[in-house]
């Protein structure tokens, strides 16, 4: 059983289903297969990965428009992959995993719209971009005006001649004030902390590029060089202070080059290192908070009203639309399901000083529970589909290991995944991402459990084959 239909649950239906296995369900909780790039499509969605690395390595889309693809695009694509593949007749809609208990034999899996189901495995793919974050913020329940996440947004809310109110200067912030700036009345950005913004090197691909890529070979090529001018950044990430030099340096350039104002380039200068927090891109951000009718506000946000927002120098900012640019809950994805182990332990419990795996993919005390993107695999740098190919690479092996050997279940050893996040821990002191910022890569024990402390190759080069030595097996 997967549950989720986005990149990393529907690649490994499609590897179940080439191996010849037909016995699984993919759970998704929407009407529609597509995870993140289903549910975030608000003006200006798009991807900060390149397209032909931002796909999987064996389906690269060759007819990719651009060089960064947009969110339509790529929820094409996805539909267009699971077509192809034969998952589709796997994927079970509205089928919201609420609940999911090992009963020392199998899991028994509840849904939210009462259904019930059971599976020998269980692999958990919803992904950790799935829960949005709200504005924290007393009185937000408050304000009169139509107010929504960018994750759920609302098409029929016409913002033109509005006072729109944006709470968050975040990945997604970033490609949508632009697109509301051209249509609001006025804007006005809240933002806690400016982030580092690099150029966005995107443009459509020409009639010829799009012929040459459209052969194998030379698809495979590209991918292969973004791929290896993408991993030479992680040496900036994990140490190495010349490679965040230059990206600081273009950076700055940037926002020198896009905004005249002194004064607004001071506001919107970071004084953190590069890479603590997540690096953006764009073209047109800096652009749009020079026009006239924008304000970016850096004054600390007290409450909420039903008339807008007031900031704790006592201004009340009026606002007919408000809308939350801030986030998810990267750090609790997961803790809307009820996970249960055969002891009786819960995974909140286990995680509650922080989200733990081996190799990100298993937990010990829950046996046939896989986790795809889990704990320590999100990058900084590259492309999750990476990652998450390989950790579909390492569930395929764990489950023909359980076939062939006839094994009941398996359960990683505790001392096994101790040490490997002994090992992860200490590697992440020495990057850019222990530098002092708040970030949501962090938990509120300060501890990194969302990000990979290395080069891609290298995770997954300890994925490539399942080690049953680190496993208790059971008949």
């Amino acid at each position: 059983m997967i549950v989720g239909s986005g990149f990393s649950g529907l690649c490994l239906g499609i590897k179940l289903h080439e191996s010849g296995m037909r016995d699984f369900v993919i759970l998704e909780k929407s009407s529609d297969l597509g995870g993140t790039w289903r549910d975030n499509r608000y003006p200006g969605c798009a991807c900060d990965v390149p397209s032909y690395l931002y796909s999987y390595s064996f389906a690269p889309g060759r007819s990719w428009s651009r060089m960064y693809a947009e969110a339509p695009e790529i929820q094409d694509y996805l539909q267009q992959v699971a077509t192809e593949r034969g998952v589709r007749p796997y994927i079970r809609y509205g089928a919201e995993l609420v609940k999911a208990t090992h009963d020392g034999e199998r899991w028994l899996v509840e849904t939210k719209d009462g259904r019930q189901w059971s599976a020998e495995i269980l692999t958990i793919a919803a992904g950790a971009l799935s829960v949005p974050q709200m504005a924290r913020v007393p009185g937000i329940e408050t304000f009169a005006g139509p107010s929504f996440h960018s994750a759920a947004w609302r098409d029929d809310v016409p913002l033109e001649n509005k006072r729109v109110a944006v709470i968050g200067t975040g990945a997604s912030a970033i490609q949508f004030v632009p697109h509301v700036a051209k249509r609001a009345g006025h804007l006005t950005l809240f933002q806690r902390t400016p982030p580092w913004i690099l150029p966005r090197i995107d443009r459509p691909f020409t009639a010829r590029e799009k012929a040459l890529l459209s052969r194998p070979a030379i698809a495979k090529l590209y991918r292969a060089w973004i791929y290896s001018t993408r991993e030479l950044t992680a040496i900036g990430f994990i140490g190495d202070n010349f490679v965040l030099e230059v990206g600081r340096y273009r950076a700055r350039k940037h926002l020198e080059s896009q905004v005249a104002d002194p004064e607004l380039r001071k506001k919107l200068a970071p004084s953190y290192a590069l890479g603590c927090k997540r690096i953006l891109i764009s073209n047109d951000y800096y652009p749009a908070l020079g026009l006239p009718h924008v304000a970016l506000n850096t004054t600390a946000i007290e409450k909420v009203t039903p008339e807008g927002v007031v900031t704790t120098d006592g201004v009340l900012h009026r606002a007919d639309v408000l809308i939350h640019g801030t986030g998810f809950k990267v750090q609790e994805y997961l803790k809307a399901v009820e996970i249960t182990g055969p002891g009786g332990r819960s995974l909140g419990e286990t995680w509650k000083t922080g989200a733990e795996a081996y190799k990100g993919t298993v937990v010990s005390g829950f046996p046939n529970l896989f986790l795809l993107m889990g704990p320590n695999t999100a990058l900084g740098h590259s492309s999750v589909v990476f990652m998450a190919e390989a950790q579909v690479r390492y569930v395929m092996r764990a489950i023909e290991h359980i076939d062939r050997q006839k094994i009941a279940r398996i359960d990683v050893k505790p001392e096994v995944q101790a040490a490997y996040n002994a090992e992860i821990e200490k590697r992440l002191q020495t990057t850019v991402w222990k530098t002092g910022c708040d970030s949501w890569y962090q938990n509120e024990h300060g501890k990194n459990t969302t990000l990979w402390p290395g080069f891609t190759f290298e995770f997954r080069s300890r994925l490539k084959r399942f080690d049953p030595e680190s496993f208790i097996t059971s008949s």
